[in-house]
């Protein structure tokens, strides 16, 4: 039994996410996940929320709430989202954790007594109304290149043009309107990223087995003259994490917050403390998946995330992790994914586009999205959500397939055979040929897993179920009854164990309907079909079984049409 440790990209806390975000990150982890715990492995699946920087703080100020009020009401709306796609995390944290404020202090503290911190002074713009410092997204302005009346301070999303806030034209403030701003100097802390250069790169070259996506931006980042630079790691904010060298005062810094970017990745540590805190477990229980020097040595670390994410966890991330000193586990396999693009344009949580997770979830159950956003993951190239595919890929793979194979067999065992498992007649050549198809058809599929081949892995899938509805088409158990009733309960008998194998090699993939399946088999066997034979004998002639409400239904084209239009425009 192996030991997993696995974490996905941890959403942000300002609104409900978009598809495009779940199947870059926490959608691939959870089948990963799933898989893993279904071979018996060990496995610790770790997210949450990630609560602090300016967006946090404007989105609370438009909502009209407190921040903290705010977070801790979007953290409850994003774990249940996530519960509703069936996202098996054993903790969902919060980065605003007591955990994680005392975790990234001592890392910064770590990282000071090794000589890794400066202190740089800068020039940032202040608001005189406001009486604070305005980090660059809280100024708007016209965008000098492209005109955009509504430009931030680090960059116009019409033009895409990276920006500082001065270069902005009648900037003012986000929080208040004010145009009464001047440019004053502040101090802040730097981390000297570029001292660590030769590490990085010499960890990042071992990593042999990385996808050429994850491996190109790292490497693109390491070497770019932009790429690699010391950055600051503190803001003049309100919401954060305190400034402190582990618990100690940090002179000169008093008011200021950590960096977004330096404390998010942090949580995923804290977040398995905060798993040992909810479960009454010591600190011992987290440890030994994070310091090497307490069990972590034999545990292998995935990463999943989309490709915007990949520069702060080949580099940053570890920057802070290598730059410590201290046995902390870093990551073993970074999955990265491309974009998922919307009907003709790109899905944006900032402009509203797109379909969202709640949204889907009010359209239809969880396995239907989940089942098209991971047979069509955007892992080699970006992909496209469209309507049309949505509907032709759910009508055909999970209602004509699996869902045609599961209604047929229980349908006409029931009604010819009674609603137990049937005895019948020994297994033919027909029945042998499908076994050893079925066999190597698994273990290709067992490969693609283990190997995060997201979309061969659903082919693959989908081609078990398709041997299924194959064999039962040749073997015609409705002609044979007439004829040869032993022979048909033959039949009826490995397809009915087949239908208990499909739930269990479908369950990382459709949850739910793998759940319906296997209690229509009236079994709670999930035990992994490695002897393939054994599998498709596990029902024993007369256990019961029943025949279970339709597996999936047909999106009809009024339905597609309706929904193509009503997600059209911008969500408000």
């Amino acid at each position: 039994m192996a030991r997993i440790l696995i974490t996905s990209a941890i959403p942000y806390i300002n609104g409900i996410k978009h598809l495009g975000n779940l199947v870059g990150s926490q959608l691939p982890a959870d089948l990963f996940a799933r898989y893993m715990r279904a071979r018996g492995h060990e496995v610790m699946f770790i997210c949450a929320t990630d609560e602090h920087g300016t967006p946090a703080e404007l989105a609370a100020a438009k909502a009209g709430k407190p921040v903290e009020d705010y977070c801790a009401e979007m953290h409850e709306v994003q774990k249940e989202l996530a519960a509703g796609f069936r996202l098996s995390f054993d903790h969902f944290g919060r980065s605003s954790s007591q955990r994680n404020h005392r975790l990234t202090q001592h890392f910064a503290g770590k990282l000071a007594e090794n000589g890794l911190i400066q202190e740089v002074s800068e020039k940032q713009v202040f608001s005189i109304d406001d009486n604070r410092f305005l980090p660059d997204r809280y100024i708007t302005g016209t965008c000098p290149n492209c005109g955009n009346t509504s430009a931030r301070g680090d960059q116009c999303e019409e033009c895409t043009k990276q920006l500082d806030p001065t270069d902005l034209i009648n900037p003012r403030s986000s929080i208040s309107g004010s145009t009464n701003l001047e440019v004053r100097e502040t101090k802040h802390l730097y981390l000297r990223q570029r001292a660590l250069r030769d590490k990085l790169e010499a960890w990042i070259d071992s990593k042999t087995d990385w996808p050429i996506l994850t491996t190109s931006i790292a490497k693109k980042w390491l070497n770019d003259g932009d790429g690699l630079q010391d950055r600051g790691i503190t803001r003049d904010l309100y919401w954060g994490i305190p400034v402190k060298k582990g618990d100690a005062p940090w002179p000169g810094m008093e008011g200021k917050v950590f960096y977004v970017w330096f404390d998010a990745p942090i949580e995923y540590i804290a977040g398995t403390a905060e798993w040992a805190d909810a479960n009454g477990l010591d600190d011992a229980a987290w440890e030994r998946w994070w310091r090497t020097d307490k069990g972590a040595s034999d545990v292998t670390y995935y990463q999943f995330m989309g490709k915007d994410n990949v520069p702060f966890h080949t580099l940053s991330f570890p920057a802070t992790i290598l730059g410590s000193g201290e046995p902390w586990k870093l990551v073993d396999y970074l999955k990265s994914f491309n974009y998922l693009n919307y009907d003709g344009g790109q899905f944006s949580t900032s402009q509203g586009r797109g379909v969202f997770m709640d949204q889907a979830l009010s359209i239809l159950p969880a396995d239907y999205w989940r089942w098209w956003l991971l047979s069509h993951a955007p892992e080699n190239s970006d992909s496209e959500f469209t309507w049309e595919n949505f509907q032709a890929s759910v009508n055909k793979d999970l209602a004509d397939v699996l869902g045609n194979f599961v209604s047929r067999v229980t349908k006409f065992a029931k009604s010819k055979l009674g609603e137990a498992i049937p005895d019948g007649g020994d297994f033919t050549p027909a029945e042998t040929a499908l076994i050893a198809d079925l066999g190597a058809r698994i273990r290709d599929y067992e490969t693609l897993m283990a190997q995060m081949e997201v979309r061969k892995a659903a082919a693959e899938l989908r081609a078990i179920w398709v041997i299924g509805n194959e064999y039962l088409q040749a073997a015609a158990p409705w002609s044979a009854v007439k004829t040869d009733p032993a022979r048909a309960s033959a039949i009826v008998r490995l397809s009915l164990n087949l239908i208990r194998v499909y739930a269990i090699l479908s369950r990382p993939f459709i949850p739910d309907a793998a759940a319906t399946m296997m209690t229509a088999m009236g079994s709670d066997d999930w035990t992994w079909p490695e002897d393939v034979p054994a599998a498709l004998r596990a029902l024993a002639p007369g256990d019961a079984f029943s025949v279970p409400e339709n597996l999936f239904r047909k999106i009809t084209d009024e339905e597609r049409a309706d929904w193509q239009q009503k997600f059209s425009g911008i969500r408000t």
